[in-house]
């Protein structure tokens, strides 16, 4: 009885080990992820994440995050006119969102990635594709808040479509306004399941806000 005690002991702290040194490289690349000022960050980052997404192999924020920086790499080109390179990213995007996905199934924030990665696409050329990746994403974003309707990254995206579309085509800078608001306001209450789980967001909507006439 000692010696199985023992063994169930020993047993615990190892995973509980495991876990702490998990949790503590997860947060240090997340960290740096949300510091990354260049592609090139943001490239290497993608790969430590889906690298530690291969050793676990059951956790799915690392393949989550992993796709984020590919997403983020592909958004600071896509501000920089680079719109050529968007496809290649989006592709290394959805080979680790579908990892995490098939890890965390029925997940919003996976879902949420998924609009972010229609989106991109859409971006290379918007009139020959808004008809296949613009209604992908909406429908991925939809998906998202049937999931998590409270999650503020939702209510994000909403925003950013909402503000940066033409008025003629449906598009409004002052209801955009209104969601960056609404997702401030989720931001205030909205808790992460985990340490680990994502955070991202705040700041875009207080910066636009903040910038409003």
């Amino acid at each position: 009885m000692k010696k199985l005690f023992l063994t169930t002991l020993l047993a615990i702290s190892v995973s509980t080990f495991a876990q702490t040194a998990f949790d503590k490289v997860m947060t240090e690349k997340i960290t740096k992820m949300e510091q990354a000022q260049t592609p090139e960050e943001l490239t290497a980052l993608s790969n430590d994440f889906a690298r530690i997404g291969d050793k676990e192999k059951t956790q799915w924020l690392p393949y989550y995050y992993a796709a984020h920086s590919s997403i983020e790499k592909g958004r600071k080109l896509m501000r920089t006119g680079k719109l050529t390179e968007l496809d290649a990213i989006a592709a290394e995007a959805q080979t680790n969102l579908d990892k995490a996905s098939a890890l965390s199934k029925d997940n919003a924030e996976n879902m949420i990635l998924q609009k972010m990665i229609h989106s991109m696409k859409m971006m290379v050329d918007p009139q020959a594709r808004f008809m296949s990746e613009g209604m992908l994403a909406a429908d991925a974003l939809s998906k998202a808040a049937k999931l998590d309707p409270e999650n503020p990254r939702i209510s994000l995206l909403q925003a950013e479509d909402t503000y940066f579309t033409p008025e003629q085509f449906g598009g409004s800078k002052t209801k955009g306004l209104e969601l960056f608001q609404k997702s401030l306001d989720q931001f205030k209450v909205y808790k992460p399941k985990t340490t680990l789980d994502p955070t991202w967001g705040k700041g875009e909507a207080e910066y636009f806000l903040a910038s409003k006439p």
